[in-house]
């Protein structure tokens, strides 16, 4: 049952890191140093989607990390 749970956490892991990948694309190396450019807009389209994917994994994963956790102690 706790092989289960890391395989789902490693697949949902890697989506993650797939959809913040997707996220930061077309951001410079001017959001180092935390200047953004200046303009704030709103996420919209495939954009917003995205984002609420990435929020709705990453509470599936810390769900999954405390169940796995409660069921190994």
């Amino acid at each position: 049952m706790n092989i289960a749970f890391q395989i789902v956490q490693i697949i949902v892991a890697i989506a993650i890191i797939a959809l913040v990948l997707l996220q930061v694309k077309g951001s410079g190396l001017g959001n180092i140093f935390g200047g953004d450019g200046g303009v704030y807009r709103t996420r919209r389209g495939v954009e917003k989607t995205l984002f609420q994917a990435t929020v709705g994994l990453s509470v599936f994963f810390f769900i999954i990390s405390l169940v796995a956790v409660t069921l190994a102690g």
